[in-house]
């Protein structure tokens, strides 16, 4: 299945059924009077994550969801059928942006949880809800109110524990296939990774789930290579996960280009907790491996040691972002456990 991670999309909830207009006429009956009934009402456009889905793909073939309109009002007092209603399936983690692709109006991120995206119009009332004592026998009834048309945009930002950084051929693909059993693609040319890629790691008896995202280079936030528009995947994560290249010239460089590329992309994502790992040290003799790391830990702090290929130390890395992401999850059972100060 191909990833598909934005998508625009064009809805309209349906209108109301016109109220109408009747008297009742029948033979033997000495009273008549008004009898027409009410419209019914539109139907809703409605947006629900649903479990199974990772990509957006579904809304590259249909971009248009039109609610059904109200049936109108029928003579003998008899009320129109409300319009069907449109479900737009969503994986979750779905964002749902304005037209402007800027404001977000709904995020989804539980399965289950259900949205209104346009409310379909109320019926219109028939002449029999306009009769008083001094008026009798009206002759006036309303037309069905009007559907919401608008444009939307999804953007998908995937759910996971942790996500992995790192320059193109940073080794990202190869550590996520080595202890998950995602099969992203593994190559010796950068931009192998083009789309991003869930595995579920396991350590220890627990397991989490890790994103891998394409490799940002130095000015990904003005769209150069790939761009930034994958970062997105990872800002719900609970840590980073920062590997840099031990075979590269000047690792202090290389991390300090992806720290800027994530201080330029805004929001939480340059606070977010990270464990920074020195990558392909299997290609690295002990004075490399020395000198690497104590040039990395000038500029990161604490720098982990890891291999991808022989496994060497991947326990240990597996383990201190385990360790991460349960504290962040602890935090964040204590704040919602905490509201805080009472205020009238």
């Amino acid at each position: 299945m191909k990833f598909l991670d934005l998508a625009r999309v064009h809805i309209r909830s349906g209108g109301g059924g016109a109220g109408c207009i009747s008297f009742r006429r029948e033979k033997y009956i000495e009273y008549g009077g008004p009898d027409g009934g009410n419209g019914g009402r539109g139907g809703d456009v409605w947006a629900e994550a649903v479990d199974g889905l990772n990509t957006l793909i579904d809304f590259r073939y249909q971009q248009h969801f039109f609610a059904k309109t109200g049936q109108h009002g029928m003579g003998a007092q008899r009320t129109g059928k409300d319009g069907e209603d449109v479900l737009l399936r969503v994986p979750v983690g779905t964002e749902i942006l304005d037209a402007d692709q800027e404001t977000v109006l709904f995020d989804i991120t539980e399965v289950g949880q259900r949205v209104l995206l346009a409310k379909g119009g109320n019926g219109g009332f028939g002449n029999l809800h306009f009769k008083s004592a001094t008026n009798q026998a009206p002759r006036r009834a309303n037309p069905g109110q009007e559907g919401v048309e608008r444009e939307i945009w999804l953007r998908l930002k995937l759910i996971a524990d942790a996500g992995l950084l790192g320059l193109p051929n940073a080794g990202k693909s190869t550590f996520l296939a080595a202890t998950s059993n995602a099969r992203p693609k593994i190559a010796d040319y950068p931009f192998t990774t083009l789309h991003p890629n869930l595995g579920v790691v396991g350590v220890d008896n627990t397991e989490f789930v890790m994103a891998d995202i394409p490799g940002l280079i130095e000015g990904a936030h003005e769209g150069r290579g790939i761009g930034d528009r994958f970062l997105g995947h990872v800002e719900r994560c609970s840590v980073l996960l920062h590997l840099v290249d031990g075979t590269s010239e000047d690792v202090a460089g290389d991390w300090e280009t992806i720290i800027g590329e994530l201080n330029a992309y805004g929001g939480e994502l340059a606070t977010k907790p990270r464990v920074t790992a020195l990558n392909k040290i299997d290609a690295l003799d002990d004075d490399e491996r020395a000198e690497r790391k104590a040039a990395l830990e000038a500029v990161a702090g604490p720098v982990m040691m890891m291999s991808g290929v022989s496994r060497e130390g991947l326990v240990d890395v597996l383990r201190a972002v385990r360790d991460r992401i349960d504290k962040d999850k602890l935090r964040q059972r204590e704040s919602a456990e905490d509201p805080g100060p009472w205020r009238p």
